[in-house]
């Protein structure tokens, strides 16, 4: 349960952007990604949030949801033909209901909508969220609540979904973005000398020059602005959760490029973290 009193204290001043790759991240010792990830917390952000909201590529529904548990959150193993180790980690973070409500009442409010934020009382943690969690958090004991993205709306509408919930910040709350930079798994390739396919990096350097200098609303309009866009995000899924991060940060937020590491060719790693200026 969030601690109101704590809430009242606490100021976030950043949201990230975490590009989570495949589940194997979660066993798989050899990816300087998960290196990063265990790192977080001493490197990245040495303050605790008091709750987490993670906005997943894994989670697509029509109407914006969030999953409001009460009690232990389900690991879902959302995947296939894994390794066996996969199918046995578990995450048991809490459920965050208070938190859950306050997302829905910020978007409620915000105009966004033509109908309510629904809720969803059974459905847990998918790999989304609970695979780069497991590594930033272990210990599983901070509350973590869900958002659904929508596939059928563009960047622009997620961009606004993040800016209703920045005031969240204020009250202890990470938002966290978890999707992938670059998302074709039809193009992925087993290589042995880390080599990145053109296409890919080019994508890659247009995403980190755009936020790195504040183009937001280039961001925002990537399928029409990015080099080779269609091809590394056939679909939105995966960029989405950035638009969120993107939003939520502020407007006058500042973009950092704090992770960038690729495997199997055409997946990207690079990872954000946006700071609201103090001043």
């Amino acid at each position: 349960m969030l601690n109101t009193a704590s809430l009242l204290n606490m100021n976030m001043n950043e949201t990230f952007y975490i590009s989570h790759g495949s589940p194997t991240l979660a066993i798989d010792d050899s990816q300087p990604a998960r290196h990063f990830l265990q790192s977080f917390r001493q490197r990245v952000l040495t303050q605790k949030p008091n709750s987490i909201l993670v906005v997943s590529a894994h989670w697509e529904t029509t109407h914006p949801t969030v999953n409001l548990i009460n009690g232990t959150s389900d690991t879902i193993y959302d995947f296939y033909n894994f390794p066996k180790p996969m199918y046995q980690l578990k995450y048991p973070a809490p459920g965050a209901p208070e938190l859950a409500k306050k997302v829905k009442k910020l978007i409620d409010e915000s105009g966004i909508l033509s109908e309510e934020v629904e809720e969803d009382k059974n459905r847990g943690l998918d790999h989304g969220a609970w695979v780069p969690l497991m590594l930033m958090y272990p210990d599983a004991d901070i509350p973590v609540c869900q958002l659904s993205i929508q596939t059928n709306m563009d960047a622009t509408y997620h961009y606004k979904i993040g800016r209703a919930l920045s005031p969240l910040k204020k009250q202890g709350v990470l938002i966290l973005g978890s999707g992938s930079a670059t998302h074709n798994l039809r193009t992925m390739q087993n290589v042995d000398d880390n080599s990145v396919a053109s296409w890919a990096a080019e994508f890659n350097n247009w995403l980190k020059q755009s936020l790195l200098t504040g183009r937001y609303e280039d961001v925002n309009k990537y399928e029409e602005k990015a080099p080779l866009a269609k091809q590394a995000h056939p679909r939105p899924d995966h960029l989405y959760p950035l638009h969120v991060a993107m939003g939520a940060a502020g407007l006058d937020s500042k973009a950092e490029l704090i992770h960038d590491s690729w495997s199997n060719y055409t997946l990207s790693y690079a990872s954000y973290k946006f700071t609201q200026s103090t001043t």
